[in-house]
């Protein structure tokens, strides 16, 4: 605890139970390409160990130590080293090919694991910290648990294997080599706890960065119009200098770490060289047989090298793994089958209460109404008197902590769950296209949608001016539907919306970037037929006007 404290090693949320019960649920996605490269460096480990012999042989057989045949000795020498080329090369080809595999793998499962959890309002991450977890954090464990740890197996299996070969040739040399060992794994410990605190700083630092690029690309129109050029480069390089300079700290004790480990492998082999050496004047030894001491010694050695750079492995995947765990943290939706309840479709509110934050007091207090099936309701309340929040709660994203949100049809009635969201198509406010062609983002709202059903969706939304496009339904649009104007783009959403064809549908500001005449039209198009239940969040008096009733919401 004192030499703990004396390092400043932090506390962790997960300790190292959780982290590798965490790692082994990971795993078992990844079996095949561990078992490849275990076997794999298993075999080279066999190769490396038989050159070792062949050399010895050769040298001996050359300087009539032994009796032998020169070619045959060397030919044998040529047939495992090209067997070694050989595994290098199927190494190269698990690593490359079942490597990205895996890598797509735990990335599709994360981005799952989140789209499936609960939401409440304000993200607990920026999504540039998101993405570069979901890069490197992701890259970093499944290198972990594809190639590291079963490389580890081939390590351990050369240590032993090269030990017992200098055992059978001098114990007394094999015994003072690997008596160093405990003393690494002494201080492997007091190595892994600073050395995580270091890591984990430079991986926070990285996201920050990252967080900072995105932000900035991603609103470059609006930091130009505000002349904020200088401004954001300004916090770049800010965020840039903190991850700077947890680099040069960690650097500068990772430098420290392996000069100490280095000085001693360093002292070692001398010590052997001189042991082989003075046996080698005394003639007890030849010097095909001090040419394989050195070799075994290396072979020794080389293993504990590969283990002193397991432990910054396993720092570094024990930071992967945290990162990774504090995106699993929200709890997941309700999980089953959706619930469709046949058309026409209301839903109820009753004696709403909702608060993001307990200082702040209830955003909706006691709200009740019902949007009866059929209807087309308008609600109204000036900014911050919890219109987004309503529409957050009738989607399901979050609960009402007080009261409860009934959904009903003419003979069923349930308290509103995720699994009810198959009933309602939603058109979010202002641009919510997606990079892609008009056809492919049509297809969010229905996958199997034929051309003649997205025709009529964007007939119905005022959209016909895709058709009078060169290219049509194959226009490309960019992020955030660049290359349209905002009305165009909010037509298209709304077309996707109706391809959807859900009995309840929810539009926020949904015409906002309509001229009056088409938006006119829209709504008659729109409320042709009684079937639909339809809620406007809208402050434009031509909505209400065509509205069955009204609910104004009031801080």
């Amino acid at each position: 605890m004192r030499i703990k404290s004396l390092l400043k090693i932090p506390d962790y949320r997960y300790d190292v139970k959780t982290i590798f019960k965490w790692l082994w649920h990971q795993w078992k996605g990844n079996q095949l390409q561990a078992v490849l490269n275990a076997v794999v460096g298993l075999a080279m480990v066999g190769i490396s160990l038989s050159q070792v012999w062949a050399v010895k042989h050769a040298i001996d057989v050359a300087s009539h130590t032994v009796e032998g045949d020169i070619y045959w000795a060397v030919g044998v020498m040529a047939i495992l080293i090209l067997s070694d080329f050989a595994l290098n090369i199927s190494s190269i080809w698990i690593k490359n090919i079942l490597g990205i595999k895996a890598q797509n793998r735990m990335q599709q499962r994360m981005l799952d694991r989140i789209l499936r959890s609960e939401w409440h309002g304000k993200e607990g991450h920026h999504s540039g910290d998101v993405l570069n977890r979901l890069e490197i954090d992701v890259n970093n464990v499944v290198n972990f648990l594809t190639e590291t740890l079963p490389n580890t197996l081939s390590v351990i299996a050369m240590f032993v294997g090269a030990f017992c070969y200098l055992c059978s040739m001098d114990w007394r040399l094999a015994i003072i080599i690997v008596a160093m060992l405990p003393i690494f794994l002494g201080v492997s410990k007091i190595y892994v706890g600073q050395m995580r605190g270091l890591t984990r700083k430079v991986r926070d630092s990285d996201s920050k960065v990252q967080s900072v690029l995105q932000e900035t690309i991603q609103h470059r129109m609006l930091i130009k119009t505000l002349e904020s050029d200088e401004t954001m480069v300004d916090k770049l390089e800010n965020t840039q200098s903190e991850l700077r300079k947890n680099v040069v700290r960690r650097t500068k004790f990772s430098v420290f770490s392996n000069l100490i480990v280095n000085f001693g492998f360093a002292f070692g082999y001398l010590f052997a060289f001189l042991w082989a050496a003075v046996r080698m004047s005394a003639g007890t030894l030849t010097f095909g047989g001090m040419t394989a001491f050195l070799q075994l010694v290396n072979k020794i050695q080389g293993p504990a090298r590969n283990l002193t750079k397991l432990v910054p492995a396993f720092v570094s995947v024990f930071t992967a793994c945290e990162r990774l765990m504090e995106l699993e943290e929200n709890p997941l939706e309700e999980q089953g089958e959706s619930i469709e309840i046949p058309s026409p479709v209301g839903i109820r509110l009753d004696n709403i209460n909702y608060q993001y934050d307990a200082n702040d007091g209830d955003v909706l207090h006691e709200l009740s109404f019902d949007f009866k099936p059929g209807t087309c309701t308008a609600v109204l309340g000036e900014t911050g008197a919890g219109k987004t929040t309503l529409i957050r709660l009738l989607l399901a994203l979050l609960k009402p902590q007080s009261g409860k949100i009934n959904i009903y049809g003419e003979k069923v009635e349930q308290v509103l769950s995720p699994l009810h969201r198959t009933n309602i198509s939603y058109v979010p406010q202002g641009n919510t296209l997606m990079s892609g062609t008009i056809r492919e983002n049509l297809r969010l709202g229905k996958l199997d949608a034929s051309d003649e059903e997205m025709k009529q969706a964007l007939h119905e939304a005022c959209a016909d001016f895709v058709f009078e496009i060169p290219t049509g339904l194959d226009t490309p649009c960019s992020e955030q539907g660049g290359g349209l104007s905002e009305g165009q783009a909010q037509r298209i959403a709304i077309a996707r919306s109706l391809l959807r064809n859900r009995p309840l549908m929810i539009f926020d500001e949904a015409t906002s970037a309509l001229d009056p005449e088409t938006e006119k039209e829209l709504l008659n198009n729109l409320l042709s037929k009684n079937q639909r239940t339809i809620i406007f969040i809208t402050h434009r008096p031509a909505v209400i006007d065509y509205c069955d009733q009204v609910l104004k919401i009031e801080r």
